[in-house]
């Protein structure tokens, strides 16, 4: 399906009798003509769809309708209103380009003029929609958590590196220069031996009970539940609700967890090799829909006995902090400060090690699908921060201590943690 007039296309007309069968994209030549062969101006702008319409998804267009390097040319969303009201918002800052809108994500990915694709829907849908649209020959900015599981947070990383595309993770720290600086402080020995990483984010929420209730008009509830197990509708749960219910995310243990997360892993290499011991406390709601924690503090230990404690900012001052036997430096989205002060006027010497520099998370993307190179957060990167949040989740849930290898990727004793590391989609959906 080519490029739609604005108007928002019905799945039911796009599938045309094959409901949610699998789709298979046409052979789009995408990314490929707009600078890694060199064949096109490097001043000409990137085609730009984007699925899932929520806060982040909209803030993503938003931000996008005012960038020279790109153009939106399709939004995607299950609820009608949401891709009516972008679609409007693109066309009047064009003046009157026809932005294709879509409630079924496989229309867009047959639309043949998308190059590149900004995936913010929820979790259960990450690793279909970004696996999809790496084979219809996008390029992908994939929003955080990568995936809802471990295992189709690999799926995903195997995607990227078989299909030879590039994959922005939306962990948009790392173009940060106080997160970088922080980081390479601590890699370069500014801090002398490490030996803590401290993490905090916001806590989770619990919420209420709530009746089922038919799906609004303007919704595709089957498309809105994709993978997820079928549950009826209810007024809350198709909205920012779904954070908080075990269906659709791990909660903020995970999606916000991600963030300092990466950059514990980005400061502290070694959290990602051998093995880890995990263990940790947390707190779930007893009532109502919400099943993700609440609150919780989970420990990390490396074979050479690196110290990672990520705990809800009720007990942790949010953000990461890097503590070594000479001194310690804290970031947060908010600033840096360090101990003793002077590890702020720091120069980093042209032979240490100097990590990847993004001033910009959404230009470093653009660049990158100009030039093929991997992007400042790469898929691997999305993958272990993912993982280390939620291999913490299950220790919380089982209530004892476990062995993570990296290697592997699977606890090395216990079985029902590792039955945790996936989960069966509901038919017909698969990777």
């Amino acid at each position: 399906m080519g490029k739609s007039t604005g108007s928002v296309v019905s799945r039911r007309g796009f599938l045309a009798g094959s409901l949610l069968a699998p789709f298979v994209g046409p052979q789009i030549v995408g990314a490929a003509t707009l600078g890694k062969g060199g064949g096109v101006a490097a001043n000409e702008r990137l085609q730009i769809g984007s699925i899932g319409l929520g806060s982040r998804g909209s803030g993503h267009v938003n931000t996008l309708i005012g960038r020279n390097e790109a153009q939106v040319v399709a939004v995607c969303d299950p609820f009608l209103s949401k891709c009516e009201a972008n679609a409007a918002r693109v066309n009047k800052a064009y003046g009157g380009t026809a932005c294709g809108a879509y409630q079924d994500y496989r229309e867009l990915l047959a639309q043949d003029d998308v190059d590149a694709v900004f995936v913010a829907s929820p979790e259960n849908w990450h690793a279909l929609h970004d696996l999809a649209a790496m084979e219809a020959g996008k390029d992908v900015y994939g929003e955080k958590a990568l995936a809802l599981t471990v295992g189709e947070s690999r799926a995903v990383v195997d995607g990227v590196r078989r299909l030879g595309r590039v994959f922005q993770v939306g962990m948009q720290q790392r173009s940060g220069r106080d997160f970088r600086f922080a980081c390479e402080l601590a890699r370069n020995g500014y801090l002398g031996k490490l030996h803590t990483v401290r993490v905090g984010v916001p806590a989770g929420t619990d919420l209420p009970e709530a009746p089922p209730t038919p799906p609004p008009a303007d919704l595709d509830y089957e498309i809105w539940l994709g993978p997820a197990p079928y549950t009826p509708h209810n007024d809350l749960k198709c909205s920012y609700n779904w954070y908080f219910m075990t269906d659709y995310c791990a909660g903020w243990v995970q999606s916000w967890g991600v963030h300092h997360i990466d950059t514990a892993q980005w400061g502290a290499p070694a959290l990602t090799r051998g093995k880890l011991r995990v263990k940790g406390t947390a707190e779930f709601p007893r009532v109502g829909l919400g099943d993700t924690s609440t609150a919780w503090q989970i420990e990390y230990r490396t074979d050479d006995g690196l110290l990672l404690v990520f705990s809800d900012n009720v007990k942790q001052q949010q953000g990461c902090r890097f503590e070594g036997n000479a001194g310690w430096v804290h970031v947060n989205r908010s600033g840096i400060w360090a101990e003793p002060a002077s590890l702020l006027g720091v120069e980093i010497k042209p032979d240490e090690e100097h990590l990847y520099v993004s001033e910009d998370h959404h230009t470093n993307f653009f660049d990158c699908v100009r030039t093929g190179r991997d992007p400042v957060a790469p898929v691997e990167a999305g993958h272990t921060a993912n993982a280390i949040t939620l291999i913490g989740d299950i220790a919380t849930r089982l209530r004892r201590e476990l062995t993570w290898d990296w290697a592997a990727e699977r606890f090395t004793d216990c079985e029902d943690a590792n039955r945790m590391l996936a989960r069966s989609m509901r038919a017909p959906w698969a990777l």
